[in-house]
């Protein structure tokens, strides 16, 4: 009997709290970020929401002020007036406008640079369709796209590098996933050509992940070369056996 009573509690418990978390959004919406970023992009919309909202609030105290200000006052019904108005504000910025998941036929837009911190957005909003395994690379991908958008910085948009990146990253990738989605739930655990589609899922996004890092690093080799040689340079000029500069043996 007390086994029966504890399972009840628990299972009242488990479905208040999922009652609880779709009513803020679904579970799913309260993970992290994968990125940098997608994290800006979900910091530049909350800025935008509450700088309406500061706006609104604004608008309504000073209206209501200059109301009060030509008719001598507003009155109890009108600061209650002012107050709804408020909390119905409160209420509309603070919910809208919703951050908009880019859609599938528009990552592909833009700069690369651009296109990198669209596809991690979007990349986000699949992951609760993912089978654990393929979740856990896309959300480790999330770093490797930070990276890779570092090194897009400023390169020409003609580039053969960039050109393999909007590939891999724009059409490949969400083509992948959104073939993985498009097979029904119950098929994705059976075997078809010795692999289930979970895993040949998760066998391709960790490809893909490899590939990001080895474009990353072709880009950073330029960068890695340039500090090496200014190294050299800086070693060989003022390293240990170098000659010190006849201006600084006077100042010692």
């Amino acid at each position: 009997m007390n086994d029966l009573t504890r399972d009840s509690e628990r299972i009242l418990s488990e479905g208040k709290a999922l009652v609880r978390d779709n009513r803020e959004g679904g579970r799913h919406r309260r993970a992290p970020s994968i990125g940098q970023g997608s994290a800006k992009v979900k910091r530049d919309h909350l800025m935008k929401k509450v700088r309406n909202l500061v706006i609104a609030v604004a608008t309504i105290w000073v209206g209501a002020g200059i109301a009060g200000a030509i008719f001598s006052g507003i009155g109890f019904w009108g600061v209650m007036a002012v107050v709804v108005a408020t909390a119905i504000a409160t209420a509309i910025f603070s919910s809208y406008p919703k951050i908009k998941t880019p859609k599938r036929a528009d990552i592909n837009k833009g700069n690369v640079q651009q296109m990198v911190s669209r596809t991690e957005l979007w990349l986000e909003a699949q992951r609760p369709a993912l089978p654990p395994p393929a979740a856990k690379i896309v959300s480790d991908m999330g770093v490797q796209l930070d990276a890779l958008g570092l090194q897009l910085d400023g390169l020409d948009q003609n580039h053969p590098k960039a050109r393999e990146v909007r590939s891999l990253v724009g059409e490949q990738l969400p083509e992948m996933i959104d073939s993985y989605r498009r097979i029904p739930a119950n098929l994705r655990t059976e075997k078809r050509a010795g692999a289930t589609p979970d895993e040949q899922l998760t066998d391709s996004l960790a490809k893909i992940s490899g590939e990001i890092d080895s474009i990353t690093r072709q880009l950073a080799e330029g960068s890695l070369d340039d500090l090496a040689i200014k190294h050299r340079y800086l070693d060989y000029k003022f390293g240990e056996g170098a000659e010190t500069s006849p201006q600084l043996e006077n100042k010692s």
